[in-house]
C-alpha cells in the first residue's frame, strides 16, 4: 500500500485537465505511441468538440515502481455529486489553474470539496507558455486561496510536456499513501459506473478497507442487491483483470449486472459472508434538478423515443424520465435532468447516437406545494398543481451562486442577479481587480437564460458556480396561455406573481408574431386562474367579397358582407390553432 498514490484533477472548465492527463499517460507509458490522440480520456466525440468532461473515467499508471490511479473528474457544476464521489476516493488531488485567466468559480468550489475531504493539494500552474500568460499575479491569487508557499506551486505546460514529470513526482512526495486494514471486513466505495452492451453495468471501486478476489459474493450496501464478482480487475486504456484487489487500489467489478439504476454512485460494496459494520458516509440519490417535456415530433417515433431514453439511462443513471400526454403535443415524456448543460448534453445524444428529432418544453424545476390539509406534493410540471383553493403555501429551491468576475462587470452583473430575485449575500476582493460575488437565487430563474446573458454582458469573463441551498416559500402563480379560449398545456409555466404580468404580455407578443393568419380571428390571451392579464389578436385573412359590387344599391353590400361574417363564425367553431414548434423555442428564449 505504500507504493499507491490516488489521486484527481480539479480545474475549471478549459484550463488543461484533460491536456495534462494525456502528458501523464504519455511520460509513464501507459498508453502506446499509436495509441496517443488528444483528450485520450474523452471518448465521447460531444467531449472532444466541446472541450468538457461528462463522463469521467480512471486509469492506472506505474511511474518509478509507484501505482498511480488517476481519477478522473467531470468538469461541470451538473455533475458536482459526482465530482465529490471521485474526490472521496482519493487522498489528493492536482488543482490546475490557467495562467492566463487566473482563479475561477469552479476551481474555489471544487478546492473546498477536496479540502472538506482533507486531500492533499498540489497546486499547478498551466499553460506558462503563452504569451498573455501572468504566472506571477496567478502565483497570488492561489497563495491567497490556498494559504501556501509560493515555492509550492509548480508550473508547467500541458501542451508541449514542459514541467510535467516535476508534476510526477511531486504526487509521489507529497500525497500520503491510502489508510486501510487489508484484512478488515471488505468496504469498497463506488464512485462512478458504466455500460457496456455485452457485459452490463461495469462498477468502479476504490478499496477502502479488505480484499475482493474473483468469485466473491458481493453485497451492493444501499440497494440491498447481491452478486457474484464475475471478474474484477484495475483499470488501463482498457480493463485488464486481477485475481484479487486488496486495500487503497482501484479496479473494477463486472458482475452481469443489467438495469443502471441497481449500481448507484457513492454505494458501498461488501462481502456477503463478512459484510462491514456500516456503509461508508456520503451516499446520496443523486435528484434531478431541471424538469422538460420531451415530445416527438411525429407521434409515431413515441416508442422509438421510450427506447432511445432507455438506452442512454443505462449510460447516464442521473437522467429520469416518466410517459406524460400534453393536447398540444400528444404523447412525451416528462425527463428530469441534473443542470441545463446535461439537459442539453442528452437532447444532443438523442440526436447523435438515436437520430431522434424532439421538441423540448420550457425547462422547469421542482416546488414543493403545501395543501391545506398538511400534506405535501412534489411539483414538476404546471400541469400537476393543485386547485388554486387547495394550496396553503408553495416553497422553490434556492440555491447559493458564486460569480466571479473583473471590477469592470461588476454593475450589470448585480443589475442581472437582482432582477433574477437574487440577495447579494458578500462580496470581496479575490486579488488585483477581481472580486467574488456570492447570492442567493431561486434555481427556477437560472434555468431558461441566466448563463447566456452573464456572458454576454461579462464578455465571457465572468464564471459561475453553484450548490443547492434549501427551499424557501414563495408566491409563485400558474401563468396559462389559451388560443381562443382553449389552454395549450405545453406553454403553461409556473412564476413568481411579480413577474406574471410582463412575463405575460411578452409571451402573447411574441407569439402574435409567430403563428400564421387563419381564416378568422385567433385571440391570444394570458390568464392566471380565471384572471386575465395580456391578450393579443391575430387578424384574420379576408377575402375582399365587394369586390364584383361596382355600384349599386347598399343593400346588396351588406348581404354579402353578413354571409361572410355567419361564414367567419361557423369556422371560429370548427377551426383549431396549430401552434408551430418554433413558438415553443421562442418562448425559451425570451429576453
Amino acid at each position: 500500500m505504500d507504493k499507491i498514490r490516488n489521486f484527481c484533477i480539479i480545474a475549471h472548465i478549459d484550463h488543461g485537465k484533460s491536456t495534462l492527463a494525456d502528458r501523464m499517460l504519455e511520460l509513464t507509458g501507459t498508453v502506446d505511441v499509436r495509441q496517443m490522440e488528444n483528450q485520450v480520456l474523452d471518448d465521447m466525440d460531444l467531449e472532444k468538440e466541446r472541450g468538457i468532461t461528462i463522463k469521467s473515467h480512471a486509469i492506472q499508471m506505474q511511474h518509478k515502481g509507484y501505482t498511480l490511479n488517476l481519477i478522473d473528474t467531470p468538469g461541470h457544476v451538473d455533475f458536482s455529486y459526482e465530482v465529490s464521489r471521485s474526490i472521496a476516493a482519493c487522498e489528493g488531488a492536482v488543482l490546475v489553474v490557467d495562467a492566463t485567466q487566473g482563479v475561477q468559480a469552479q476551481t474555489i468550489s471544487n478546492l473546498y470539496m477536496a479540502i472538506e475531504h482533507d486531500l492533499e493539494i498540489i497546486p499547478v500552474l498551466n499553460k506558462c507558455d503563452m504569451d498573455n500568460a501572468m504566472p506571477e499575479r496567478v502565483e497570488d491569487e492561489i497563495v491567497d486561496l490556498l494559504g501556501c508557499k509560493r515555492e509550492e506551486i509548480l508550473r508547467c505546460s500541458a501542451k508541449t510536456g514542459e514541467g510535467v514529470p516535476e508534476i510526477l513526482d511531486a504526487i509521489i512526495e507529497r500525497i500520503p499513501a491510502p489508510k486501510g486494514d487489508p484484512n478488515a471486513p471488505l468496504q469498497c466505495l463506488v464512485f462512478d459506473s458504466v455500460f457496456n452492451s455485452f457485459r452490463g453495468i461495469i462498477a468502479y471501486f476504490k478499496v477502502v478497507n479488505g480484499t475482493m478476489r474473483t468469485g466473491d459474493q458481493v453485497r451492493f450496501v444501499n440497494t440491498g442487491k447481491e452478486y457474484d464478482a464475475d471478474e474484477i480487475g484495475i483499470l488501463k486504456l482498457d480493463m485488464s483483470p486481477r485475481k484479487e484487489i486488496s486495500a487503497g487500489n482501484v479496479g473494477y467489478i463486472i458482475s452481469g449486472i443489467k438495469t443502471s439504476t441497481e449500481v448507484k454512485v457513492g454505494d458501498t460494496i461488501t462481502h456477503v459472508a463478512r459484510p462491514c459494520d456500516k456503509a461508508i458516509d456520503g451516499f446520496e440519490e443523486a435528484k434531478p434538478m431541471v424538469f422538460a417535456g420531451v415530445y416527438p415530433i411525429e407521434s409515431e417515433d413515441y416508442e422509438d423515443l421510450r427506447a432511445s431514453l432507455e438506452k442512454l439511462q443505462l449510460n447516464d443513471a442521473s437522467l429520469t424520465f416518466q410517459p406524460e400526454s400534453s393536447m398540444a403535443l400528444g404523447f412525451g415524456f416528462r425527463c428530469g435532468f441534473l443542470g441545463l448543460l446535461h439537459m442539453e448534453i442528452i437532447q444532443e445524444r438523442l440526436d447523435r447516437e438515436f437520430d431522434m428529432d424532439v421538441i423540448t418544453t420550457v425547462p422547469n424545476v421542482s416546488y414543493n406545494v403545501y395543501t391545506k390539509d398538511g400534506g405535501m406534493v412534489e411539483v414538476h410540471n404546471p400541469a400537476g398543481m393543485p386547485d388554486l383553493t387547495e394550496i396553503d403555501r408553495i416553497e422553490e429551491p434556492y440555491i447559493r451562486a458564486s460569480v466571479i468576475t473583473t471590477a469592470d462587470y461588476i454593475g450589470p452583473i448585480m443589475t442581472l442577479c437582482l432582477g433574477k430575485r437574487g440577495e447579494l449575500v458578500k462580496q470581496e476582493y479575490i486579488s488585483g481587480n477581481r472580486m467574488e460575488l456570492l447570492f442567493d437565487m431561486p434555481l427556477g430563474e437560472i434555468v431558461i437564460d441566466f448563463y447566456d446573458k452573464l456572458k454576454s454582458i461579462s464578455k465571457g469573463y465572468a464564471s459561475f458556480d453553484w450548490h443547492m441551498n434549501g427551499f424557501r416559500p414563495s408566491n409563485l402563480v400558474k401563468l396559462d396561455i389559451l388560443l381562443n379560449g382553449e389552454q395549450v398545456d405545453a406553454l403553461s409555466t409556473l412564476t413568481h406573481r411579480d413577474n406574471a404580468v410582463d412575463f405575460g404580455r411578452r409571451m402573447c407578443e411574441k407569439l402574435k408574431e409567430l403563428l400564421p393568419r387563419q381564416q378568422f380571428d385567433i385571440a391570444i390571451q394570458a390568464a392566471i386562474g380565471a384572471k386575465i392579464i395580456a391578450r393579443e389578436t391575430v387578424k384574420q385573412v379576408r377575402k375582399d367579397v365587394l369586390a364584383k359590387c361596382y355600384g349599386g344599391d347598399v343593400s346588396r353590400k351588406r348581404k354579402l358582407l353578413e354571409k361572410q361574417k355567419r361564414g367567419k363564425k361557423r369556422m371560429k367553431q370548427i377551426g383549431n390553432v396549430e401552434v408551430p414548434q418554433k413558438a415553443f423555442l421562442a418562448v425559451l428564449k425570451l429576453d
